[in-house]
């Protein structure tokens, strides 16, 4: 074993083993930031949609009322429920945090001066891995719903359940689409498909005109996906008190909170890589690719900045729409977005077969 590990660790593939590692401290560690960042600039939204000023005295602005929540729920004592099953109950946590974190290692963040992308695990089938690994975050849920022996967490278990499959099903709809245009299951390639000129116009924002719809309704279904308002069914107050975390204290719950947001801003980042650009300047102006420091940092802050924008309609949605019955968002999803996401990949499939024919002018 000594020899094994000697040979395996600190021989030729040590260094690439704490490369990365390197790598992914580089990503997990700013993504708590950002995450910290994000609840306090979602309670600010709201705050301010709501004529309120919102976290304003922990630190300067309130910058630090995230670090102080999260120092708090640390503290506290961890109650687990005695009738819960002890060992489901600690895992349903970790499982939905770990599973928002490993959605980040194929996400493109930028692109190198050589061309490549800005990425830990650049893999071809990019984003079949990013479907199969978001699609296992229902299970902490599941689990916890099920693990604490409580009618409401069970009840919000077999909601988020049905509700996540439904909209998973459109959201793959919606990216055979996409897969057809860019030809290629990789993110780096789906954002370099997106590059230049579509349909005679300028390719503005990243954004294909034939692909709007489609983006659209991905939007929504990712907010239904992340069971953000108007979609959070799974937590609704007068129904379910808080529904599967309504056993969990202290880290278990900060837990679900930081799973929570790092799928939001997943998702956000995922409407960015997939309709509008990802790292693109918003127009195809060759300046705007190097106008900070390089390539690398040029495209970094394009991406994140979109981040941010789709995070604002996140924010903005939550704290106006009121929240849809059971009902409307299965009748939402089944019969208006499955529907029209089928059509659509149609469409485009026609599309690119008379393209291919040389039968249209563009």
């Amino acid at each position: 074993m000594t020899a094994w590990f000697q040979s395996t660790f600190l021989g030729a593939n040590f260094g690439w083993f704490v490369a990365t590692l390197i790598l992914i401290l580089l990503i997990a560690l700013p993504l708590m930031l950002a995450v910290a960042m994000i609840i306090y600039a979602d309670r600010k939204i709201w705050a301010a949609m709501a004529l309120r000023r919102g976290p304003n005295v922990v630190g300067p602005f309130g910058l630090l009322q995230s670090f102080a929540d999260g120092l708090k729920v640390f503290l506290k004592e961890t109650i687990i429920p005695s009738s819960a099953n002890r060992g489901l109950f600690l895992i349903a946590p970790i499982i939905t945090f770990t599973v928002a974190l490993l959605a980040w290692a194929v996400i493109p963040f930028s692109r190198l001066a050589d061309g490549t992308s800005m990425v830990l695990a650049n893999i071809n089938v990019g984003l079949l891995y990013l479907l199969a690994v978001s699609s296992l975050g229902v299970y902490g849920i599941i689990i916890s719903g099920w693990a604490s022996n409580s009618k409401y967490p069970f009840y919000s278990a077999l909601r988020a359940a049905a509700q996540m499959v439904s909209y998973e099903v459109s959201i793959g709809f919606v990216l055979i689409p996409v897969v057809l245009w860019a030809g290629t299951f990789n993110l780096g390639g789906i954002i370099a498909a997106q590059q230049g000129h579509i349909l005679g116009v300028v390719n503005a924002f990243g954004l294909n005109p034939l692909l709007f719809p489609l983006a659209v309704i991905f939007l929504i279904s990712a907010m239904a996906e992340t069971a953000r308002a108007p979609f959070d069914l799974t937590e609704a107050e007068s129904e379910l008190v808080a529904g599967y975390q309504t056993e969990y204290s202290s880290m278990s719950f900060a837990l679900f909170w930081l799973g929570e947001y790092g799928n939001v801003i997943l998702m956000c980042a995922m409407n960015a890589i997939l309709f509008w650009g990802g790292w693109l300047p918003p127009l195809d102006i060759p300046i705007l690719y190097t106008f900070l420091f390089g390539p690398a940092v040029t495209g970094m802050f394009w991406f994140f900045l979109k981040i941010w924008c789709f995070f604002f309609i996140f924010s903005w949605v939550k704290a106006t729409v009121p929240r849809f019955r059971y009902d409307q968002l299965m009748r939402l999803g089944w019969k208006i977005f499955l529907p029209i996401s089928l059509i659509w990949v149609f469409l485009v499939s026609g599309y690119l077969m008379l393209q291919r024919d040389g039968l249209l002018p563009w």
